[in-house]
């Protein structure tokens, strides 16, 4: 089956580029109806299936290698199970991509919550969508594409995007069979565990996810948070001492039941320059 431009699309319109994929008529049909009734989007596709998703999709990614332009698709919305290539096998076929789209997932399938930020999925929706909760995803798509737009230019990300660095983040974490939505603002500090990370929460809870934590302390750099040991890394806003003793530094974590974690020395440096350039009222004071 080929895709096809949602027929309700206006010609020259602005606003996004969204690919809808699903095998299910009915399913394809809320997709377009959602995405296309959303000021934020400009135009729909659709596709049938995974393959026939990609057909267009790789043509659009060489398209934009050749010439440097802006992808033709800004954002792909799939299911995750379809028959042949599903929704899990075209992430990572678009992880490949030199610039892929963004990805959303909008499924009735809870339990691949996890796996689909795993392979590098912006949103994951449950089924049956709302207009709100599809709004908020083109929200982050846009915001993704602001980024790409700005390239390494600081200055303009800042600029354009002035509270992204304060948009929470969940994480999805597997418990007893079912899948529990963590906020990022809630996570005090987070422990490597191999390749694991076991997030420590404000309400006294931790929580194992499937992320070494060197991702986690790229990911979440521009939320404050910082690497202060091979093994630990900690919500800044919630650092209230910096201690010193014969064995080293250490930081005491507010947010809850006091927390003092170690302080190794190669982290040292960097931990005290942060703590300086932090906006925290009355810092200075203390020396």
């Amino acid at each position: 089956m080929s895709i096809q431009p949602d027929t309700s699309a206006q010609p020259g319109t602005t606003g996004l580029v969204v690919l809808a994929v699903d095998d299910e008529m009915a399913g394809l049909d809320e997709m377009k109806f959602l995405l296309g009734n959303n000021p934020r989007v400009g135009r729909v596709l659709t596709a049938f299936d995974a393959a026939e998703a990609l057909r267009l999709l790789r043509s659009d990614d060489q398209l934009r290698s050749r010439d440097g332009e802006d992808s033709v698709v800004d954002a792909v919305f799939a299911d995750v199970s379809m028959p042949g290539l599903s929704g899990m096998e075209l992430a990572r076929v678009l992880n490949a991509f030199k610039q892929p789209p963004s990805l959303v997932f909008i499924t009735g399938h809870e339990e691949n919550a996890l796996e689909a930020f795993e392979v590098g999925a912006l949103d994951y929706i449950m089924k049956p969508a709302d207009a709100d909760r599809v709004d908020r995803a083109l929200r982050n798509i846009e915001r993704s594409k602001a980024e790409r737009v700005a390239g390494g230019r600081a200055d303009a990300t800042a600029a354009e995007l002035p509270a992204a660095a304060d948009e929470d983040e969940v994480i999805p974490v597997e418990l007893a069979g079912t899948t529990k939505m963590v906020s990022r603002k809630t996570v005090r500090w987070v422990e490597a565990q191999g390749d694991y990370a076991r997030l420590h929460t404000t309400d006294g809870g931790s929580h194992l996810v499937r992320i070494p934590l060197a991702q986690l302390e790229e990911r979440w750099a521009d939320a404050n948070f910082i690497r202060i040991h091979r093994s630990y890394l900690v919500s800044m806003t919630l650092v209230t001492e910096l201690r010193m003793s014969s064995s080293g530094y250490s930081v005491l974590l507010g947010g809850g039941e006091p927390k003092e974690l170690p302080v190794s020395r190669r982290h040292t440096r960097e931990l005290k320059d942060r703590l300086v350039r932090a906006p925290r009222q009355g810092w200075g004071s203390q020396g």
